[in-house]
């Protein structure tokens, strides 16, 4: 499958779409309470700053800058509050009481609460911590703040963990994709087989009974009603078709044999021309009858029972040879290009009726060397081909040519029906095959391609 078919694949956008939610529900499991325990840790370390805060203001108001500065220095001396983190400073900035040394440049009196790593007297590293500062009534600085490194080293290694766990999410959620696309892949599987023989010629294939009940199993009956509906309908051509080459035969036949009956007393060459006019279109009735006949029942499928594995290389040198003395009347030469045995399953009479109808219209039509060839496909089909040196078809009215009872401008010199081509497309179908015409540079080419080649 090509790149853009993947693309475009329903199975691969499935997988695609169940890894996606997937590894949305990993991330939101892992990283949404990460932020919530961020945020709530923000929260509680800023409530504890401003109880303390509260308390030393109210401090300062009551006792003055004296108890300040004794509550401060309770404060920091860790007697209190063990994250604890204050600092007074006097109008002219300098430290009165406190435990910390130095302050960040840009932190200004009644911001919002700023994070910083300092380090508090008496500890050897510096700690995060969250800190604001208010200016008193004489002008004098208090900052004030909570310790929460132990609350971010909890956070940062609650996120390493999470990113792991989000890598495995990644693989385990590709393995989900997985998983669930084979499980559909399997389940359609049978269906899948069941339609490939259908289309071999198998009508009798349906898909296994399936008692789950699921929508596979819905498909699963749906197609069956169909294979069943399509097998009544063929059984009801074929009686039909039966039925109407019998219909016709038999008046057909009473008809050709009152003419010979006719043609043996007549008397008289301008009515012996007549009689003779009358018995050629008769055949030629009855041969448009049997080849419309067998065009339907080959395009319905009908016939592939009577398949016979046959070396195509023979049969097409016994045609050749078949025609070889029309072809030298016209002054003409017939060869074959084909491996020495080249075997698979066809019906044999069909085929051999196909390619004759090829070689008559080189004979009415074309011009120069026919050339019947065989050439094995990689796939392990084939491909049959007559070509002539004629003056082919235009490109633009091989489609048309192609169509049942259809004929060329060119070709109306001829007694044909517009049956011949069609057969040959209908004997393609009835082998899986398809039929191209092609410029043979000069001439026509018609390549028929047979499938399921069995052997080379």
């Amino acid at each position: 499958m090509r790149g853009g078919e993947i693309w475009r694949s329903t199975t691969f956008r499935f997988a695609a779409l169940v890894f996606l939610f997937q590894l949305i529900a990993a991330a939101v499991l892992l990283f949404g309470p990460a932020a919530l325990l961020r945020s709530q840790s923000r929260a509680n370390a800023v409530a504890v700053a401003e109880t303390m805060q509260d308390d030393l203001v109210e401090t300062y108001t009551n006792a003055g800058m004296a108890g300040l500065a004794h509550a401060v220095d309770t404060r920091a001396s860790r007697r209190v509050e063990r994250t604890a983190v204050v600092l007074l400073l006097a109008p002219d900035g300098k430290s009165i009481a406190g435990n910390l040394a130095t302050l960040p440049q840009d932190l200004r009196p009644d911001a919002p609460y700023l994070l910083v790593k300092l380090t508090r007297t008496g500890h050897t590293s510096p700690e995060a911590m969250l800190i604001q500062s208010v200016r008193l009534g004489n002008g004098a600085v208090l900052v004030t703040g909570t310790v929460i490194e132990s609350e971010r080293q909890i956070l940062a290694l609650l996120e390493r963990t999470s990113m792991i766990a989000l890598a495995l999410s990644v693989v385990l959620a590709a393995f989900a994709a997985f998983v669930s696309t084979r499980l559909i892949l399997n389940r359609l599987q049978a269906t899948v087989a069941t339609l490939r023989d259908v289309r071999a010629g198998d009508l009798a294939r349906r898909v296994p009974p399936d008692e789950t009940g699921d929508a596979f199993a819905l498909l699963g009956s749906e197609v069956n009603q169909a294979l069943d509906r399509v097998a009544a309908l063929n059984a009801e051509l074929k009686i039909a078709t039966d039925g109407l080459a019998h219909d016709l035969r038999s008046p057909l036949t009473r008809m050709r044999a009152a003419l010979d009956r006719l043609a043996q007393r007549v008397e008289g060459e301008e009515a012996q021309g007549y009689v003779d006019q009358a018995l050629a279109e008769s055949e030629r009735l009855m041969a448009m009858i049997e080849t419309a006949l067998n065009i339907t029942r080959a395009e319905a499928g009908l016939g592939r029972e009577s398949f016979v594995a046959s070396d195509l290389s023979e049969l097409l040198g016994n045609v050749a040879e078949i025609y070889a003395p029309l072809v030298e009347d016209q002054g003409r030469a017939i060869e074959v290009r084909a491996p020495a045995a080249f075997e698979m399953p066809v019906h044999r009479q069909l085929l051999d009726q196909a390619l004759g109808n090829l070689i008559d219209n080189t004979l009415k039509y074309g011009a120069g060397t026919i050339t019947l060839a065989l050439l094995p496909e990689p796939n392990g089909g084939v491909t049959l081909s007559v070509a002539d040196q004629g003056p082919g078809i235009a490109a633009q009215d091989r489609d048309q040519a192609l169509r049942r009872f259809a004929r060329l401008d060119e070709a109306r010199r001829g007694w044909g029906a517009g049956l011949g081509l069609s057969l040959v497309q209908a004997v393609a179908h009835l082998h899986d095959g398809t039929v191209e015409l092609r410029d043979a540079a000069p001439g026509l080419e018609v390549a028929i391609r047979l499938g399921g080649a069995t052997g080379g």
